[in-house]
């Protein structure tokens, strides 16, 4: 399943300063007997979105309107616990197309580079001016930069770079998984099949 391009993102943030969110917590286990990516986003975070009785919890962040964006900046240790994709797709489904933290479990991160979410590890330090400046001014804006592997505070002009794996970078600017991937290469592979011994 192919994903929209990659290149920069510009939008405000959601921050959710929680340390060591695991993948039960992004996404629980009950909700996970679906197999394609679709209606996950409802349930993102759902046990610390809803009371039991189905109604919002005031006090939770995407609950807060004046909170919006594209971006999800969580705190260290995000995604870690199970090894669960769904995780990754519910962050996508509910619109975020990047998250950044000081620090992400590798599945997790993995996960999100396979399905259009671009996982941005920061500084702790950096992570801290990213959370003071959306909570000075939740209008703040980031801009991530992938082709330059750049993070920008707009509102203040700080910056840092972040790494990424040169192949998921590929995939993520042109919007591929890993099967578009191998179809975009399609003639290079019969190319070098056509020279193997039988």
């Amino acid at each position: 399943m192919a994903y929209d391009k990659f290149t920069t993102l510009t939008s405000t943030a959601v921050p959710l300063p929680i340390e060591n969110v695991d993948t039960d917590q992004i996404i629980p286990a009950r909700f996970l007997k679906a197999t394609e990516r679709k209606g996950f986003g409802d349930n993102l975070f759902r046990d610390w979105r809803y009371n039991a009785n189905g109604s919002l919890k005031e006090d939770f962040v995407l609950n807060n309107p004046i909170y919006s964006g594209k971006i999800l900046v969580g705190g260290k240790n995000f995604g870690s616990g199970s090894s669960r994709e769904h995780a990754a797709w519910s962050v996508y489904d509910y619109g975020f197309r990047c998250v950044v933290s000081s620090f992400f479990a590798d599945i997790f991160k993995n996960n999100c580079l396979n399905v259009g979410v671009l996982p941005v590890q920061v500084s702790p330090e950096f992570a801290e001016q990213i959370f003071a400046a959306i909570y000075d001014d939740a209008t703040t804006e980031l801009e991530i930069n992938l082709e330059n592997q750049k993070i920008t505070i707009l509102s203040t002009g700080a910056k840092e770079s972040f790494d990424i794996n040169g192949y998921k970078k590929g995939n993520m600017l042109n919007g591929f998984d890993d099967i578009d991937y191998l179809k975009n290469i399609k003639s290079e592979i019969k190319t070098f099949a056509s020279t193997r011994p039988f």
